[in-house]
């Protein structure tokens, strides 16, 4: 259950404000289809988190013990640094959707979640619970919590939480978790 908690908790904090939360923003204003943009997030997180879970989790295997514990409270360090880099997200000018609005959702969160503050936190969280399901639930769960009042509620949501605050909270949250990897023999 902590994993869960904890991975939800983390990644619901470091999402607010991610390119991934403004990609969200900009497709619900752009096609105000709230149902097939949140399916859409759904989907591609519960892909990609399962990817960056599994590798987190495959990760322990070949790693020692100590070099894995440095690993991730290094990680936890560098999270907590990037989550003080403030994400921007460039909008495109073609209003209509190709292939229509969940899959243009789909492809796009998918895509640009590669390398994402989010996914990187999954690895490591994989990496030091080894509850991949916990893990990636968590992760996905903390995805839709930040995102679904994006979609729904669009820019109004943006403009009412200080998002420079959650995310100093969030890098304190990840420092701690380094801090408590590394303390732990």
């Amino acid at each position: 259950m902590e994993a869960f908690l904890v991975s939800t908790g983390l990644v619901a904090l470091a999402e607010i404000g991610d390119k991934t939360q403004l990609l969200a923003l900009v497709l619900a204003a752009r096609y105000c289809r709230p149902v097939p943009i949140i399916l859409g997030i759904l989907i591609a997180t519960l892909l990609n988190h399962a990817i960056a879970g599994a590798a987190g989790i495959w990760a322990t295997s070949f790693l020692e013990p100590q070099t894995l514990r440095w690993a991730l409270g290094v990680s936890f360090f560098a999270m907590g640094a990037w989550m003080l880099v403030p994400d921007e997200y460039e909008q495109q000018k073609d209003h209509t959707p190709r292939f229509g609005v969940f899959a243009t959702t789909l492809v796009a969160f998918f895509i640009l979640e590669i390398g994402d503050k989010t996914q990187i936190a999954t690895v490591a969280l994989a990496a030091k619970y080894h509850a991949l399901l916990a893990v990636v639930l968590g992760t996905t769960f903390g995805m839709m919590l930040a995102n679904i009042p994006a979609v729904l509620l669009g820019e109004v949501a943006a403009k009412r939480f200080n998002v420079r605050l959650i995310q100093k909270i969030a890098a304190a949250v990840f420092v701690a978790l380094g801090i408590g990897v590394l303390a732990t023999s």
